[in-house]
């Protein structure tokens, strides 16, 4: 019986040596170790994931396939993983077979808790509803003016005041954290109509956004572990688990009586009281609370981190590149001294920049457009795979398993960009006269998606976003407080690890604006 079950044993030794070494040799990732499959190196790689996949993606031509747990049974499917930043395979997967690779069951539950089937947690017919409901608001003129107001107020009566403080008292800021607050602000009052003024002088709590962020975060957590792990943790009741669901129910406890109050003011007042994206939805039908709940929620958490860290390292970027900042400066007084006069530069500063004014800075909208290649507020993003497939690389994707397409990675490979491609470089995004921004493929730069669900408020991130820029350095000189480390937080969005802590030093205009004169002293001669 012993010699029996000694054999047995090696028997099956014997066939997993062998199943692991056909395994192996079909993976080209990282090393596939016996069992544990890929996780060691996870592991040990974690505090730099998105450098360390950008790397095995460069050994292996810009698609790898790995998996979690090297067992038999589950390598082939719900174990394997393809990761690709190949545009063909981006596109293939975003669009081509849009159907093939929804957000799936994996994903979907990690964000139920929060989420609900909002439309950035949901597929099919549910997800294709919202988006045809979103994409006619979006289009909308007035969404955009909405927006412009709520920025340009955070940015006149909270963020400038703030920044002037600390400039006055020589104190050191974390710029990353003031983005934060405004974006949090401008998203709440273009979502659903109320300021909840996380951005004010002493930067208080505000119940919902600790709220929202507790969740935000304990959600987060859930990818980190095996999903049977933070189901058994809800089951009891234990850790993280318990922060969200607390914080789920201070963040629906919120917006239920921002809803009713809503519903109360618009049939008093008519339809046209509102123009927030809540009180468009409920001018559409009749839905549940529940529903628009879920409806806010999704547009907070996709318009709130996005723009701020994108910004965070635009400023980052800034402080690193002297040129690119004097020609972004340069751009902006350009603009101004048509619109507002050069006579009297200082009449500048009075007001943040119009809505024609932000859209006529192509060279800013370029350099953030590069920002968000090298330094995409997004890194990395998944689909479930329904059927088997082979993407045009010829990589066989089978039914169950999980595509990455990793964007962090897509800005930063030499096949794609070329040789400069980790050269923080705006004049990229321009046409050769300089003149006109130059639209790049949206399956290489796939910072806001591509296909079916790309990002409806791209047109809205860039007007803030360069709002807020535009702000900034027409007032301050921006350099990084000594000692001060920035690093990438591991998480769904590219967080600096530590924050942005920067020293603010007054702008001088004034040689800029002696050139411009002077250029235009030169231009006007020259047509005499």
């Amino acid at each position: 019986m012993d010699a029996a079950a000694a054999l047995l044993v090696l028997s099956a030794v014997v066939s997993y040596v062998v199943w692991f070494s056909f395994l192996n040799k079909s993976l080209k990732g990282p090393k596939v170790w016996p069992l544990l499959g890929s996780l060691p190196g996870l592991v040990q790689n974690c505090h730099r994931m998105h450098d360390w996949i950008a790397e095995n993606l460069r050994a292996s031509g810009g698609t790898y396939q790995t998996c979690i747990f090297a067992i038999p049974g589950l390598a082939r499917r719900q174990g394997m993983v393809t990761v690709t930043c190949d545009p063909r395979n981006l596109e293939h997967i975003l669009k081509l077979r849009f159907e093939n690779y929804p957000k799936g069951p994996t994903w979907q539950a990690v964000f139920h808790d929060l989420l609900g089937d909002g439309i950035f947690n949901s597929d099919g017919d549910t997800w294709r509803f919202q988006r045809k409901t979103a994409a006619l608001e979006f289009t909308t003129r007035t969404l955009r003016q909405a927006m412009a107001r709520w920025v340009s107020r955070a940015i006149k009566l909270r963020l400038i005041p703030i920044l002037d403080s600390a400039m006055a008292a020589g104190t050191t800021v974390d710029l990353q954290d003031l983005l934060l607050r405004l974006t949090f602000d401008n998203i709440c009052g273009l979502t659903f109509g109320k300021d909840p003024e996380t951005l004010s002088p002493g930067l208080p709590d505000n119940g919902f956004a600790v709220a929202f962020d507790r969740a935000t975060e304990a959600t987060l957590h859930r990818f980190i572990i095996p999903e049977f792990l933070w189901r058994l943790k809800r089951w009891l009741r234990l850790g993280m688990e318990v922060t969200l669901s607390s914080s789920v129910l201070l963040v629906e406890d919120y917006l239920s009586k921002i809803i009713a109050a809503r519903k109360l003011e618009l049939s008093r007042a008519g339809p046209a009281a509102h123009d927030d994206l809540l009180s468009r939805f409920m001018r559409k039908g009749d839905y549940s609370d529940s529903f628009l709940q879920h409806v806010a929620l999704n547009f907070i958490l996709a318009g709130r981190d996005t723009s701020s860290v994108a910004l965070s390292w635009f400023f980052f970027l800034l402080v690193q590149n002297p040129r690119v900042e004097e020609k972004v400066l340069t751009e902006i007084c350009s603009v101004l001294a048509e619109t507002r006069g050069s006579e009297n530069p200082d009449s500048w500063l009075e007001d943040p920049l119009e809505f024609e004014e932000v859209d006529r800075l192509v060279y800013l909208k370029a350099a953030l457009s590069e920002t968000l290649r090298l330094y995409p507020s997004v890194p990395e993003d998944s689909k479930h795979v329904v059927a088997d497939d082979v993407l045009p690389d010829g990589t066989v994707v089978p039914a169950g398993s999980s595509v990455t397409y990793s964007i962090y990675s897509a800005g930063r490979m030499k096949f794609i960009w070329g040789e400069d491609c980790m050269e923080f470089r705006p004049e990229r995004w321009l046409t050769s006269d300089g003149k006109r921004f130059d639209n790049q493929d949206s399956f290489k730069f796939v910072a806001f998606n591509a296909g079916p669900r790309i990002c409806l408020g791209k047109d809205l991130a860039y007007l803030q976003m360069k709002s807020i820029a535009a702000a900034v350095l027409l007032r301050h000189r921006l350099t990084l407080a000594p000692g001060h480390r920035v690093e990438q937080k591991m998480s769904l969005t590219l967080f600096m690890k530590n924050g942005l802590a920067v020293n603010l030093h007054r702008r001088d205009l004034s040689k800029l604006v002696e050139t411009l004169r002077a250029g235009d002293g030169a231009e006007a001669a020259s047509t005499r």
